[in-house]
């Protein structure tokens, strides 16, 4: 957008700015850093500042702000804690930013159903320390300490998807402002319904763009009874995929499978202290029983040697393990730290676990060829992996380059009959490939969004255009 343009849907959205002043006081922002930080999170994508934030405290100041809105067509955009990565908080068309991490109280627990409800500002950490009385955890772990709205409106996933699903699977129901302002709830607290249309999971993935999710009604899980967590090295990355490949094949119930490459192993040894190979390595964590824990982790243990693996190191401790998981969630960091100054461009994709070494290697061959700076980390006990690319903010001719290899592990990853993203979301950054993974069924898409925000105010240009 034009300096021009900015200011003349700044000028337009005046009157909404002054209204929430004199009702929000200090809890309205329109200086230019915190503008700024809610225009870009952790994306890699330019930022596109709004024109004002309000930080909200309640599911009623949301209504509000968003009949206020509505009334003016002002663009509205959600943010959690700011961890997105495909351009999700960028107001491309202004507008005001709505920041809900102050709605952050866990509302009730029932530990007999296995179930919670939660303001959508709660992280997931805090939402496990809430619980760590009570035998139960939330199993979604995405890395970054993302909200729970959040991480509903991008339908995220992470470490622990293999075993426990994504937010997808843990979702029962929601509270949720409409672009109209109307207050709705979806779902309820039962496991299983037939009755009426789905509109908990149409909002799992809407990424802000057709409501404001204020509340999440989620499924618990209680602590396993044994949990161990082991590390195996291989000399060769076709060789860790493989074992990933057969453990999943053999229906082995692993709760996390955790690859990442040798310049990554390298990038974690040095900015968590530790010293393992560097070399493909594998993460694993198993679930379950004393006893069935030992079984699968022997299993697991003979396949990862017949393909190369070395000896597992164990971290049975819990201390260890928070380290060992700790490293992994901070790769994205260490990547950085192998280039002070540096930006990362994070990108990801999803096949169906038989192409994974094919399409894993592949794109290890197009990075390499290009020259550039790009560790490999992914959960692939699902098939997704993810591309950092490590670059000088200033280097066009290396993000031109890495936008080419990321173009071409989509097309790869498409062709495979996989998806253009596993677990980032679409934002505005993978619009462009939509079309090629769903076809006519974009077009419904986009009559979804017009039906419930006809003047296009809810996080305009993400996912579909009206």
């Amino acid at each position: 957008m034009s300096s021009e343009a900015a200011s003349a849907v700044a000028g337009h959205n005046d009157p909404v700015i002054q209204e929430l002043r004199a009702w929000l006081g200090d809890r309205l922002s329109t200086s230019a850093a915190v503008r700024e930080q809610h225009g870009q999170a952790e994306s890699y994508h330019p930022s596109v500042p709004p024109d004002a934030v309000a930080f909200v405290e309640s599911t009623d100041e949301v209504v509000e702000i968003v009949k206020l809105c509505a009334r003016h067509r002002c663009p509205v955009i959600p943010f959690g804690t700011g961890t997105s990565l495909e351009g999700h908080v960028a107001a491309l068309k202004g507008g005001i930013s709505v920041d809900l991490s102050r709605m952050n109280e866990v509302l009730e627990v029932n530990s007999d159903d296995l179930d919670c409800r939660v303001q959508a500002g709660v992280t997931h950490k805090q939402l496990n320390d809430y619980l760590r009385d009570t035998g139960l955890f939330f199993p979604i772990d995405p890395g970054a300490d993302a909200s729970l709205g959040g991480m509903t409106a991008t339908r995220a996933s992470g470490t622990n998807a293999v075993r426990y699903g994504t937010m997808r699977e843990v979702v029962l129901g929601l509270t949720v402002v409409l672009a109209d302002g109307r207050l709705v709830s979806t779902g309820g607290r039962a496991r299983k319904s037939s009755a009426g249309y789905d509109l908990t999971r149409l909002l799992v993935g809407s990424e802000g763009t057709l409501g404001i999710i204020t509340e999440v009604q989620l499924r618990l899980f209680g602590i396993p009874e044994a949990i161990s967590a082991a590390v195996c090295s291989f000399p060769t990355l076709e060789g860790a995929v493989n074992s990933v490949i057969l453990t999943i094949q053999m229906g082995i119930p692993v709760a996390r499978i955790e690859l990442l490459d040798e310049i990554q192993m390298d990038a974690i040894n040095r900015y968590s202290d530790l010293d393992y190979p560097v070399q493909p390595t594998l993460f694993f964590e198993f679930h379950g029983s004393t006893h069935g824990v030992e079984e699968h982790a022997e299993t697991v243990g003979g396949i990862c040697a017949e393909l190369g693996g070395g000896d597992f190191r164990w971290a049975t401790q819990q201390e260890d393990r928070n380290k060992l998981w700790q490293a992994r969630h901070d790769a994205y960091y260490a990547c950085l730290a192998l280039r002070p100054g540096a930006r990362g461009g994070a990108t990801d994709v999803c096949v169906p676990i038989s192409r994974l070494a094919e399409c894993l290697l592949e794109t290890r061959r197009d990075v390499d060829a290009a020259g550039l700076l790009a560790p490999i980390v992914g959960h692939v006990g699902d098939g997704n992996f993810h591309l950092v690319f490590v670059l000088d903010p200033e280097d066009k001719e290396g993000w031109t380059q890495a936008e080419a290899v990321n173009k071409r592990m989509v097309e790869r990853a498409l062709a495979m009959g996989g998806t253009c993203t596993g677990e980032h979301g679409i934002g505005y950054g993978k619009i462009k490939y939509l079309n090629a993974e769903h076809g006519e069924a974009v077009a419904i898409m986009r009559q979804l969004k017009s039906a419930l925000d006809p003047d296009n105010i809810m996080n305009p240009g993400k996912i579909v255009e009206p």
